[in-house]
C-alpha cells in the first residue's frame, strides 16, 4: 500500500536540483558565518591576551590539555571534511550544468530577459497618474496634439493647438522654457534629430528647426509645403529631415547643409489623401497611410532618388486586398521568423528595384464591405510590424489594429515581393472625439501598446504574458488583451508617448492637460 508520499524517483528533477542547490547553499552561508565567529574569537582573544594580566593566564598544564581535545576534534571531523566536499561539488556540478542548459534553450526559470520583463510587466500594471502631473497644464495653450521625449528621456516637448511648443522635465515634472509664437498656426508634430536638436511642423505650411542650447529664437524655418504639415521622419543615415502633408507631398530636406535661410529639400514623393508617413528604424521602408483606406509601402527605400507615380486612378486600379484568411493559414518554415504565403503578396511597382511600391488595402475587422480611413500610424521599435488607427467612413467605429510583416517566397522578377503585412491582432476602441486623431504609440521594447481609449488610455499586449510580438504570432488574428485602463482626464486624450529610458507614460487631451503615469506602489 502506498504511504501516499511522493517518491524520491517520481520527484521532477527541477525541484529535486533546486533543493539540492539551496542545502549546498545553506551549509556554504553556515560555513561563512562559523569562519566569521571563529576569526572573530580569535581576535577578541588577542585583544585580551594583551589586556589581562599575567595571573589571568592559564596555567601550563591546561594549555596541554586544549592542545589534545583540538587533535582529536580535528581527526573526528577529518571524514566528514573529506566527503562533504565531494557531495557539494557534485550537487554545484549538476545544477550549474541543468541551468546552463535551460539558459542555452532559454528557458522560463533563468533567462534573464524574461525575467527583467516580468518585472517590468508587473511596473507598468501599476501605472497611475503622477502627482505632478498638474503641474503640466497647458490649458491655456489649446489641445495637445503631439508628445515627444527627446532620446536620452531628460526633455519632454509638448506640440500646442495655440501655436506654441512646451518644454518640461518629466523626471520632475517642472517646466522648463515656452516657445512663444513657435509657428503662426498650431503645432502638429515634433522630431528629436538628437539630444539637442528637434524639429516641429505646423498647419502655417513650415517646419521650424530648434537647437536646445539656444531656445530664445529658431536655427532656421524650413519652406516647401503648399498646405498643413502634419508628419515628421528623420533618417539618420543620410540625416535626411522627411516631411509630410496634406498636400499630398512627401519632401526630403539636407540638413547637412541647413543655414539660417533654410536647406537644400526636393519633393520625394506624392500621393491624394496622404495622412501619415513614417519609416522603418532601419529606414529601409517608408510607410504611408491615406483617408482613403490606402496603404502604401516603399521598399529598398533610397531618399535620394524622387519618385514620379501615376495619378491616383492607377494606384486605385492596381490595388490588392489583404486577406486575414489566406495569410493566417501559411505555413511557416523552419529557420525563417515569419511565415510564407504567396497568395499574400499585393502587386508591387516601381521604376526600380530601390523605392518599389506597394499598395495595400488593409482589412479591418468589422468592415469588410465597408470603407475605413487610416488616421494614425506607427511601427514596432524593431521592424516587426506597423500599427493602425483606423476609423469607419461613417466614423462611427475606430480600431487598433497591427499588421506583422510577413518574409515572402523568393523573388521569382526583381520587383516581385518580398513583404507584405498580415494582420494578426485588433481591438475596437471607445468612438469618443469624432473627427479627432489619436495618436498611439508602441513601448520602447515593442511589448506593449499604449492607446488613446476616451478620457483616458489603455495599455495593451500581444497575449496574457506581455510576450514579443514573434513568441505569440497566432495562426488567426486574435485580440489585443488588455493590461490595464487609466482615466486621468476630462477631455478626450488626443496623443500618447513613452519615455525611452523611464518607466514612464505621458497623455495629452484636448482641454490642453498633460498627465504623467508611473508605477506606483
Amino acid at each position: 500500500m502506498s504511504s501516499g508520499q511522493p517518491s524520491d524517483r517520481s520527484e521532477p528533477e527541477e525541484a529535486r536540483l533546486i533543493r539540492a542547490s539551496d542545502r549546498v547553499f545553506r551549509e556554504d552561508e553556515s560555513e561563512d558565518e562559523e569562519d566569521d565567529d571563529e576569526d572573530d574569537e580569535e581576535e577578541a582573544a588577542a585583544e585580551g591576551v594583551e589586556e589581562k594580566d599575567a595571573r589571568s593566564r592559564p596555567s601550563p598544564s591546561a594549555c596541554r590539555r586544549m592542545k589534545s581535545r583540538a587533535k582529536r576534534g580535528s581527526r573526528s571531523e577529518s571524514a566528514a571534511d573529506v566527503a562533504a566536499p565531494s557531495a557539494r561539488s557534485a550537487a554545484r556540478e549538476s545544477l550549474f550544468s541543468w541551468l546552463r542548459n535551460r539558459s542555452v534553450r532559454r528557458g522560463p526559470l533563468v533567462d534573464p530577459a524574461r525575467d527583467n520583463f516580468r518585472t517590468m510587466t508587473r511596473l507598468y500594471s501599476s501605472m497611475s497618474p503622477a502627482r505632478d502631473s498638474m503641474n503640466l497644464s497647458t490649458q491655456t495653450h489649446g489641445a495637445v496634439f503631439n508628445l515627444e521625449y527627446s532620446p536620452d528621456g531628460s526633455v519632454l516637448t509638448v506640440a500646442c493647438e495655440q501655436t506654441e511648443v512646451l518644454l518640461f522635465d518629466p523626471v520632475s515634472s517642472k517646466h522648463i522654457k515656452t516657445l512663444v509664437e513657435a509657428h503662426e498656426d498650431c503645432v502638429n508634430n515634433i522630431r528629436f534629430l538628437d539630444n539637442r536638436l528637434f524639429a516641429t511642423c505646423s498647419d502655417d505650411t513650415t517646419i521650424a528647426l530648434w537647437d536646445l542650447r539656444k531656445l530664445n529664437s529658431k536655427v532656421c524655418s524650413l519652406h516647401g509645403h503648399a498646405s498643413w504639415v502634419k508628419n515628421i521622419e528623420y533618417d539618420t543615415h543620410t540625416r535626411l529631415l522627411v516631411t509630410s502633408g496634406f498636400d499630398g507631398n512627401v519632401i526630403t530636406w539636407d540638413t547637412n547643409r541647413f543655414t539660417e535661410d533654410g536647406c537644400p529639400h526636393k519633393k520625394f514623393f506624392h500621393t491624394r489623401y496622404l495622412m501619415r508617413m513614417r519609416l522603418t528604424p532601419d529606414c529601409s521602408k517608408m510607410l504611408i497611410s491615406t483617408s482613403s483606406g490606402y496603404l502604401l509601402i516603399l521598399h529598398d527605400l533610397d531618399l535620394t532618388q524622387s519618385l514620379e507615380v501615376g495619378s491616383y486612378r492607377i494606384l486605385r486600379a492596381r490595388r490588392t486586398p489583404l486577406s486575414t484568411e489566406g495569410s493566417s493559414t501559411g505555413a511557416r518554415t523552419p529557420g525563417s521568423r515569419h511565415g510564407n504565403d504567396s497568395k499574400a503578396h499585393p502587386h508591387r511597382e516601381g521604376l526600380s528595384p530601390r523605392n518599389s511600391l506597394e499598395v495595400l488595402t488593409p482589412e479591418i475587422p468589422g468592415e469588410r464591405d465597408r470603407g475605413n480611413c487610416i488616421t494614425s500610424l506607427q511601427l514596432h521599435p524593431k521592424g516587426w510590424a506597423t500599427l493602425l488607427r483606423c476609423s469607419s467612413n461613417m466614423d462611427d467605429q475606430e480600431w487598433t489594429c497591427v499588421y506583422e510583416f510577413q518574409e515572402g517566397a523568393p523573388p521569382r522578377l526583381p520587383i516581385s515581393p518580398r513583404c507584405s503585412l498580415r494582420l494578426t491582432h485588433y481591438i475596437e476602441e471607445a468612438n469618443v472625439g469624432r473627427g479627432y486623431i489619436k495618436e498611439l504609440c508602441f513601448s520602447p521594447d515593442g511589448r506593449l501598446i499604449c492607446s488613446p481609449y476616451g478620457y483616458g488610455v489603455r495599455l495593451l499586449a500581444f497575449d496574457e504574458h506581455c510576450a514579443e510580438l514573434e513568441e505569440c504570432v497566432p495562426e488567426r488574428t486574435a485580440l489585443l488583451r488588455e493590461v490595464r485602463s487609466i482615466y486621468s482626464h476630462s477631455d478626450v486624450v488626443l496623443t500618447s508617448k513613452f519615455s525611452p529610458t523611464h518607466c514612464q507614460l505621458a497623455s495629452g487631451c484636448l482641454s490642453g492637460r498633460v498627465a504623467l503615469y508611473q508605477p506606483h506602489f
